[in-house]
């Protein structure tokens, strides 16, 4: 730095806050915050107010149930939406939609004219939302970010989302629902959803006006969009092989994660739900701090092969779980799976945004999360079923070394470390779209 820099006071800004440098990013990730700080408390809110209702563990399965379909049911439509509708305009409707859903529900709720059927409802329409949203958010990061600040915005998504969806917002709705009821912590989810909608309508209209894969003339219809995206994937070698592989690595790893690792702790460990709980929000600290540390640093040279060495090596402390006795050992575990399960998702989420052409961003995207959350009830249903007649140590071990084998094999049969070459993406230099 320049001595008159150093007499200003100017010093460069941490990579990890460059984005912030621009407007649009920073109305784009003040919404992201409230909205996802306003789905944490959904979480804890949903759960009592079923409860409040009379409801028991069938009525909150179901309700739990309607989120999940509507964002299974609809994210591939999501991702078409999101290549041919303006991706502002699309955001903007998405968190108006939650707005009017949960002032709804909360307004019956504080009628006491509250049913069931009202919450699955909404339940249902927040997933539907979320299935248009996320792909819209991913497509339009790079057109109001330059492709060297798009890992640092990737990983501050990435930190945000433990802290506020899985700490922060499902202890102030616990808060409000101890101290006042259940449709409180609702109300407050409405003004979430109102603040965030209020900030987003201060993205600018005229540089985010049109879709940047809109096209004139005649239309294509749905599923000629989706077989141009499901084409596509196909054709690129890194991009089908790194679904590939979390299509295998979510049906081994969530189910043991999700619904043996409560039967784990009270076994080996002879603990409660509170060390259970603990667990989970060691892993999510973890998951914050590796996307941290991606978003302050470069993105690496070998960017696939480190993605996929996070990934594979970052699962073999879970091979371990099931045959340890101490609490710290487990803990140390899943903190390393959090920590480089994030880094590796910050890099894809960077890959998909810079070298994924732009009018197509949209629908891999939505296959990214389509392939990933199909398979997600599938592993919870057959880790039950598979614990009856394997033993739990077993299950781990297995999940835990099938994920790093996987990863060799995608990366060999994709030729990663030769593609990475062949398509830098050094800061200097423009995606290149491959």
């Amino acid at each position: 730095m320049s001595a008159a820099g150093l007499k200003l006071g100017l010093m460069p800004a941490p990579k990890a806050l460059r984005p912030f440098a621009h407007r649009e990013y920073r109305v784009l990730i003040a919404a992201l915050a409230i909205s996802i700080f306003g789905s944490g408390m959904w979480a804890v809110a949903m759960v009592y107010q079923v409860i409040h209702l009379g409801g028991g563990p069938l009525e909150l399965s179901l309700v739990a149930a309607a989120g999940s379909v509507g964002l299974v049911a609809f994210v591939l439509a999501g991702g078409i939406a999101a290549d041919r509708i303006p991706q502002r305009r699309l955001i903007i409707a998405v968190e108006g939609a939650n707005l009017a859903v949960i002032a709804a529900i909360s307004g019956l709720a504080m009628a006491c004219a509250l049913q069931l059927w009202h919450v699955a409802a909404g339940a249902f329409v927040l997933g539907v939302g979320a299935a248009f949203f996320f792909p819209a958010y991913s497509a339009i990061l790079p057109r109001i970010l330059p492709a060297e600040d798009l890992l640092a915005a990737n990983g501050m998504e990435g930190t945000m989302r433990p802290v506020l969806q899985q700490a922060a917002g499902p202890a102030v709705a616990g808060i409000l629902v101890a101290a006042l009821s259940p449709s409180y912590a609702v109300a407050g989810v409405a003004a979430c959803h109102l603040l965030a909608f209020a900030v987003l309508n201060f993205l600018g209209r005229h540089a985010l006006a049109s879709a940047p894969g809109s096209r004139s003339g005649s239309r294509p219809s749905f599923l000629q969009d989706l077989r141009e995206g499901v084409s596509y994937t196909v054709k690129t070698p890194w991009l089908l092989w790194t679904l590939i592989w979390a299509c295998i690595s979510v049906l081994f790893l969530i189910g043991p994660i999700e619904v043996l690792l409560p039967f784990l702790v009270r076994d080996q460990l002879g603990g409660d739900s509170s060390m259970f709980g603990f667990l989970l929000a060691v892993m999510g600290v973890g998951a914050a701090a590796g996307s941290l540390v991606t978003a302050s640093l470069r993105l690496p040279r070998r960017y696939l092969t480190v993605m996929m060495v996070s990934w594979g090596v970052g699962s073999l402390p879970l091979a371990a779980v099931g045959l340890m006795h101490n609490f710290w050992a487990i803990a140390a575990a899943l903190f390393v799976w959090g920590a480089t399960g994030s880094v590796g998702m910050v890099i894809w989420g960077t890959l998909l945004q810079r070298r994924v052409p732009s009018h197509l961003l949209g629908r891999i995207s939505s296959l990214d999360f389509f392939v990933s959350l199909a398979l997600m009830p599938v592993s919870m249903a057959l880790a039950g079923p598979v614990a009856e007649v394997l033993p739990i140590w077993l299950i781990f071990l297995v999940a835990g070394l099938v994920c790093p084998v996987m990863a060799i094999i995608a990366s060999a049969a994709a030729r990663m470390p030769d593609d990475e070459l062949a398509h830098p993406l050094d800061p200097a230099q423009e995606p290149t779209a491959a």
